[in-house]
């Protein structure tokens, strides 16, 4: 079993905040008639989560540059961990972000 520290997916309380926040963004970026605090941070985002394709995650991954101030790879060999969920996400943005 591992702890959170050792699973950035897992979430911490520190991360809320900004999985929130994140959710907001999904909802604009992607003109998602879900309102933000309806959508589960938790859930995968594609599939039979939130049900996005790779065109929805490019325009994610600009809004998240815009925004956050640096790039998603598309070549980063973490993307399935990145992008499984919103909480994975804000994981990696609250890693790496610069603004």
């Amino acid at each position: 079993m591992s702890s959170p520290s050792s699973d950035p997916a897992a979430g911490t309380a520190a991360n809320a905040p900004l999985e929130r926040e994140l959710a907001q963004l999904f909802v604009e970026a992607l003109n998602l008639e879900t309102p933000a605090e309806e959508v589960d941070v938790t859930a995968t985002l594609f599939g039979d989560g939130l049900g996005l394709d790779s065109i929805d995650i490019l325009e994610v991954a600009l809004a998240i540059s815009q925004r956050y101030g640096f790039q998603l790879r598309s070549d980063d060999e973490h993307n399935v961990r990145i992008f499984r969920s919103i909480r994975g996400l804000a994981a990696h943005v609250a890693e790496h972000r610069v603004k």
